[in-house]
C-alpha cells in the first residue's frame, strides 16, 4: 500500500461477537477518537438473538416476542451515542452452552460456519471501509463464548487477506490494516484497583466476590497490555451506550455502581495489546503506548 496522505481521516474498526460488546469494550477509546476526527466503524458478527434479559424492567411480553428487532434497535442507538457508523456481518447468535457435559451448539450458528464464510464478509467490509487499525478480542476471546473465540479467528483471518489481490477477489479492492489491537478490559490489577478504591471511600463494592473468585493459575491479560488509551472524558458516553443495550444491562447492576469520577481517578485508560503490525512502534507491555495510531499517524509504507 502507497503512503497515507497527511490529509487522509484516520479509520478505526471494532469487530465485536455481539450487539452491546462494542458498549462494554473499548466504548470510551471509540467516542474519544471519533470527537478527535478518526472514523469508527464498529462491526457486529452476530444479531444477539441468544441473548438473554439481564435487565427485569426489559422483561416483557412485547420484548420477548421480538428479541433481535429489540437487539437491532438497542444497537443503533448506542452507534448513534458513541457518534460511530455500524455494520452487521449477519450471522447467527450461537448462544452459551451451559451444563455438564455442555450440549452441542446449534446448526447454522456463527461458531460453527466454515471459516471462510465469514471471514470473506469481514473482508468485504474492510476493503469497502478501509481501517488503519483494527481491534477485536484475543485468542481466548476475552471470555470463552464460542461466538468471542470465533470473532477473533476471524478478525485475524480477514487482516491477512484483506490486502492479498489472490483471495477473494469478489469481495472489493484489496486493502491492507496496519495494525491489529486485542482489547483487555479485565485485568486483577483494574478491578483490584476499583475494589480497594471503593472501600477507601466508604463504599460497597460489587467486586469483592470475583476477586474471591479469581483464579491466579490462569493468565491475567493485564500481562499482555501494550497500548493504554487515556479516554476517562468519554467514560459518560461509554455508559449512555451500555445503558442503550437496555436488555442486557440493569441500570442498576455492577457497572454502574461505581462512582464515575472515582473511575476517572483510579483508572482513566482502556486498556489494549498489539498483536500485529505492519509500522514501526515500540509499544511493550513494559513501555506501553498511549495511542492506537502510533506509526500510523506519520507518512508510513507497508
Amino acid at each position: 500500500m502507497s503512503a497515507l496522505p497527511t490529509d487522509q481521516p484516520l479509520r478505526l474498526m471494532t469487530v465485536h461477537a455481539h450487539p452491546d460488546d462494542e458498549a462494554s469494550k473499548g466504548a470510551a477509546s471509540c467516542a474519544r477518537y471519533v470527537a478527535e476526527g478518526v472514523e469508527v466503524m464498529v462491526v457486529t458478527c452476530t444479531g444477539g438473538e441468544a441473548g438473554s434479559i439481564l435487565n427485569p424492567a426489559m422483561d416483557t411480553p412485547e420484548v420477548n416476542a421480538d428479541m433481535p428487532g429489540t437487539r437491532r434497535a438497542e444497537m443503533a442507538k448506542a452507534a448513534a451515542i458513541l457518534g460511530v457508523s455500524h455494520r452487521w456481518l449477519g450471522f447467527v447468535d450461537s448462544g452459551l452452552p451451559e451444563g455438564d457435559p455442555k450440549p452441542p451448539l446449534p446448526p447454522g450458528c456463527f461458531a460453527l460456519e466454515p471459516l471462510e464464510v465469514p471471514t470473506e464478509a469481514l473482508v468485504r467490509v474492510m476493503r469497502e471501509f478501509r481501517p488503519h487499525v483494527v481491534v477485536t478480542y484475543d485468542e481466548n476471546g476475552g471470555y470463552p463464548h464460542p461466538d468471542h473465540i470465533r470473532c477473533h479467528e476471524v478478525s485475524m483471518a480477514a487482516f491477512e487477506a484483506a490486502g492479498d489481490p489472490e483471495r477473494f477477489p469478489l469481495a472489493g479492492e484489496p486493502w491492507q490494516p496496519l495494525k491489529v489491537y486485542y482489547s483487555h478490559g479485565f485485568s486483577k490489577a483494574r478491578i483490584q484497583a476499583f475494589h480497594d478504591a471503593l472501600l477507601e471511600a466508604g463504599l460497597e463494592s460489587p467486586w469483592a466476590e470475583w476477586l474471591d473468585r479469581w483464579d491466579d493459575s490462569r493468565p491475567d491479560p493485564g500481562q499482555r497490555v501494550t497500548t493504554r488509551v487515556t479516554c476517562a472524558e468519554y467514560f459518560h458516553v461509554r455508559d449512555d451506550a451500555l445503558r442503550a443495550h437496555a436488555t442486557q444491562i440493569d441500570p442498576n447492576g455492577r457497572w454502574f455502581q461505581m462512582p464515575l469520577e472515582l473511575q476517572r481517578r483510579v483508572w482513566p485508560t482502556e486498556d489494549y495489546e498489539l498483536a500485529r503490525s505492519l509500522v514501526d512502534t515500540e509499544e511493550t507491555n513494559e513501555r506501553p503506548g498511549d495511542d492506537l495510531f502510533v506509526g500510523v499517524r506519520e507518512r508510513v509504507d507497508a
